[in-house]
């Protein structure tokens, strides 16, 4: 071998060596035989380094993976024989190999295994097992190689072909025929012989054990002999959870309902009888998570054994199963209230189901009744924070707290199917003892009350949130608990989640207000004091300023005494924070919205007059104007590019404050009524200039273009005025996302003004149009898929934009272009419907081209339009479907399809027999139709109905693809 390059093996080499030892390594993998001096390695032992073993294994590895059917006979042999060498070596050695090569090892005798049972070697097993007896090496190595098999073989996360699918069921079958027994044999002498003097054997074979036991034939592990044996082992510490996870895969595995149900209580006496059920008394926490796994295993088991029974109308059998699970009840709750949340996870969907089998059973015996009270006092005592939360800095062992609280919301949820009224009374109960004391009682416990009543909002049904109204009992409890809420002061508890709590369930609630409307001042001044809106944490105050827009959204009607205070309470939450401010604002730019949000609700649905709304609002906007005109100015003269990004964020920030105030408003009426309309034309004239500016165009375009498609909405033809110039500033030097994000606001304009847009449009078209192109023609590199895609996005708003310019019915936009261009925008739509494989983009093509002709195509159409129709619109109509990437199989092609047949038949109404004698005499021959299918399809095209004419064009390609 090439002493050289395997120095590079060694991780500390340096990269000359390293890259030699690759080169060698492709070498000796491609060779037809160069790779025999590694078998030769590794059965004579030749090399004591490890990196060196591996690469030998590695060599063997790709043989045997890639080259094995191309190796002959004697090549085959030598492999099996290296391998049976390189064992027997094991068995001498004083120390094992590290495990990472045995590892490797396990992987090629497994993929041998794979490649050779079936054929070349029946024996595998039978030589492994005579070579190693019980010699600890060994058995270690055949442990390893066994769980190699399973995941080659049997693994149901790998995806496997149809081939070798079928190859592994047979592997499968063959070894359930000749070797499964000797196997099982084999681990229950391993179990027996190494379970005080090699513990790490011990639990390895437990772990093939549980692997193996999903395909094999139960009895054989599923014995007294067997089951005795791991249930022994259940009592030594360092096997025990082993044996667990074992225990788990048997009582997993698919069998008849009766005999699961027999299996598993069997499985129970024994543990109960070892005293596995005194779970408090058990301190080792990792085996009781394991354990609980089990238990749940168990009960899932027995529900499954039930829900069968109990469908097939096996009364007696059904009966036995259900107290069976009955039985398991106590150790439910036992594990499910265990300090250790793992403990309690593991057991939580064995709960879920009892408590689902429970919803089934017409009546509820006294215990079951006690089981379920049980069970909601657990949830109500598990969903607690512990002390060592850290709310300030959440890390992983909090996020695991959150998805077990998820867990047990469903068990809530479950709980109030069984037993609503029964839940209700059991959160009343926790929540208003609670509530006494809140002063002296620790966080979690205030949290969690409040926290049950908003979890009741969810398990509780009620449309819209109508807590309030309906069943009168729900009601007045709910009610009754939402004023103790708000008036008991709990508001003013000093912890991050009291606090957030608190307004999350009264923003759930809120539908409370509007039966006693006489407790939204309290609440009000809690969302602007300390306690919310100014709270010392960011966490509470970002959510609050969130919570605080939908309270009002649902309640402005009631707030109308207070909104000028309200307005003058939140004024520096207002304020735009200039980006060289060092000091950080109380709010984020995000949750400002929310306040702009808001601050625009109260102004506009409030009950003073127009002009004073109009004196709130310029109030509201006037000092964004103002800041965005200094801020503007600041960035022309701006050189460093940081600096730039910070003003042109802190712009658009003023931009998204002042389109979000205009959510208040539905349509241009209700501006007109708030007398705000001058308002926001004056902010228009304010944010335009920005698209003037030199530098950070991309922030500065988004937000300007933003703010005039809400303008669009609320000032309707107040804002034409301002479109010319806009649109001349967005079409200089722009990039394809530009004009993407640019046609929607044309397209906006041209669907909604229609005949008013137009001397604009005709203006705007060409240049629209020459951008696009422009952008299109960029060349761009071969596999640069980022361009690409942002081509056809431009492409496909390109058309779109066509589409809306014919279908708002101005055809006189497009006549007014000049011959030449108009030629020039028609090939492109040609193209579109035929060269482009892209089903989205030449649907609309097609509709374009109908609407075309429906406009130009009649005896009064546009002069030289009816010799573009037989020319190019005909042929585009048969082209695109005849070509390969046409995918008649695709749903979304098949649309497009649709579409061209509509234009066929549009060509028809607009041409009459002059199309038919077209395609009869000059195109349809032309492609070599025959005569019949010629009159076949020119008598579908003149029949009224367009469906048959749909799926006759379908067959007709259908039949010209075959």
């Amino acid at each position: 071998m090439d002493e050289q390059a395997l120095l590079g093996l060694n991780p500390n080499a340096d990269a000359r060596y390293r890259q030699r030892a690759m080169a060698y390594f492709e070498q000796l993998k491609e060779s037809q035989d160069a790779w025999e001096v590694c078998a030769e390695a590794l059965a004579k032992g030749i090399y004591n380094d490890d990196h060196v073993k591996f690469f030998c294994f590695q060599v063997l590895e790709h043989q045997i993976k890639y080259r094995h059917a191309g190796l002959s006979g004697p090549q085959q042999q030598l492999i099996r024989e290296t391998l049976m060498k390189w064992l027997q070596c094991q068995l001498m050695n004083s120390q094992p190999e590290k495990p990472f090569i045995r590892n490797k090892a396990a992987q090629v005798f497994a993929l041998t295994f794979v490649m050779e049972y079936l054929t070349l070697w029946p024996k595998f097993f039978f030589d492994i097992l005579s070579l190693v007896g019980l010699n600890p090496h060994g058995v270690d190595v055949y442990l390893r190689t066994l769980m190699a098999i399973d995941a080659e073989v049997v693994d149901r996360d790998t995806l496997h072909s149809p081939e070798d699918t079928r190859r592994n069921t047979l592997i499968k079958d063959t070894m359930r025929e000749q070797c499964i027994p000797n196997l099982v044999e084999s681990w229950f002498h391993i179990l027996q012989t190494y379970q005080q003097s090699h513990p790490e054997i011990t639990c390895q074979c437990l772990e093939v054990v549980g692997a193996y036991v999903s395909w094999i034939d139960l009895n054989l592990i599923a014995n007294d002999r067997f089951v005795n044996l791991l249930l022994s082992q259940m009592s030594v510490e360092e096997l025990r959870e082993e044996a667990c996870d074992c225990l788990f895969e048997i009582v997993n595995k698919g069998m008849d309902p009766v005999d699961k149900t027999k299996l598993v209580e069997s499985l129970c006496q024994v543990l109960q009888s070892a005293g596995f059920f005194n779970v408090n008394q058990e301190e080792d926490v990792d085996f009781l998570a394991k354990f609980s796994r089990l238990v749940n295993g168990m009960g899932q088991s027995l529900v499954l054994s039930w829900t069968k029974l109990a469908k097939a109308g096996d009364v007696k059998a059904a009966a036995d199963t259900l107290q069976a699970v009955e039985g398991k009840a106590p150790l439910l709750l036992q594990l499910l209230v265990h300090a250790d949340d793992d403990i309690s996870a593991n057991i939580v969907a064995f709960c879920y189901d009892y408590l689902h089998v429970l919803k089934q059973l017409p009546q509820l015996t006294d215990q079951q009744k006690a089981n379920i009270e049980a069970i909601m006092l657990a949830v109500m005592k598990k969903l607690t924070y512990d002390d060592e939360y850290n709310f300030e800095n959440e890390g992983e062992d909090e996020a695991m707290f959150v998805e077990y609280r998820k867990q047990l919301k469903m068990l809530l949820d479950r709980l109030a199917q069984v037993s609503p009224d029964l839940l209700l009374e059991a959160v009343r109960r926790v929540f208003n003892n609670t509530m006494q004391n809140w002063q002296t009682a620790n966080f979690m416990e205030v949290e969690v009350a409040i926290r049950l009543v908003y979890m009741l909002g969810e398990a509780l049904p009620a449309s819209h949130g109508a807590h309030f109204t309906g069943d009168a009992a729900k009601a007045s409890m709910l009610q009754e608990m939402m004023r103790t809420l708000v008036s008991c002061g709990v508001s003013g508890y000093q912890h991050t989640s009291v606090s957030l709590e608190f307004f999350e369930t009264v923003v759930r609630y809120e539908k409370f207000f509007l039966v006693e409307p006489h407790h939204i001042p309290v609440v009000l001044v809690a969302f602007l004091d300390q306690r919310g809106l100014r709270h010392s944490s960011p966490k509470v105050r970002s959510r609050v300023a969130y919570l605080f827009s939908r309270f009002v959204k649902t309640l402005h009607k009631h707030m109308n005494a207070f909104i000028e205070d309200i307005l003058r309470q939140i004024q520096d939450l207002l304020e735009l924070a200039p980006p060289e401010n060092g000091f950080p604002a109380l709010l984020t730019s995000d949750d400002q919205l929310f306040m702009f949000e808001t601050a625009g609700i109260l102004i506009v649905h409030g009950d003073s007059a127009a002009e004073r709304k109009q004196g709130l609002m310029r109030s509201l906007l006037g000092p964004l104007m103002d800041a965005f005109r200094l801020l503007l100015d600041k960035l022309s003269r701006e050189t460093e590019e940081e600096r730039q990004a910070a003003l042109a964020d802190c712009l658009s920030h003023a931009v998204g404050f002042a389109s979000r105030t205009s959510k208040a408003f539905s349509n241009k009426q209700t501006v007109k009524q708030c007398g705000c309309a001058e308002v926001y034309r004056d902010c228009l004239q304010t944010f335009l200039p920005a698209l003037g500016c030199p530098v950070q165009r991309g922030p500065l375009r988004s937000s300007v273009r933003s703010f005039l498609h809400r303008m669009i909405i609320c000032l309707e033809e107040e804002v034409l005025p301002f479109v010319p110039a806009a649109s001349e500033h967005m079409l200089k030097d722009c990039e394809a996302k530009d004009l993407q994000e640019f046609i929607p606001l044309i397209s906006q304009i041209t669907a909604k003004f229609k005949g008013q847009v137009s001397p604009f449009l005709q203006q705007v078209f060409m240049p629209l149009v020459a951008a696009i192109f422009e952008i299109l023609a960029r060349p761009a590199e071969e596999n640069d898929q980022t361009a690409a895609l942002e081509k056809q996005m431009l492409r496909r708003s390109y058309f779109t934009f066509i589409q809306t310019i014919a279908s708002s019915g101005m055809n006189e936009v497009m006549a007014s272009q000049g011959a030449e261009n108009i030629e020039r925008v028609l090939f492109t739509i040609i193209q579109g419907a035929v060269d482009f494989p892209d089903p989205i983009a030449q649907k609309t093509c097609f509709i374009i081209l109908s609407k075309l002709v429906e406009l130009w195509g009649g005896k009064d159409g546009m002069v030289g339009f009816p010799d573009f129709v037989y020319k190019h619109i005909v042929p585009a109509c048969f082209l695109a479907p005849l070509k390969p990437t046409f995918d008649l199989t695709d749903a979304q092609t098949i649309l497009t399809l649709s579409e061209c047949a509509l234009t066929l038949k549009m060509i028809h109404i607009k041409r009459g027999p002059e199309f038919i004698q077209f395609l009869q005499q000059d195109y349809l021959p032309s492609l070599q139709v025959t005569p019949e299918i010629t009159q076949e399809l020119c008598q579908v095209l003149q029949q009224p109905d367009v469906k048959v004419l749909k799926n006759y064009i379908k067959a007709f390609f259908q039949r010209a693809k075959l």
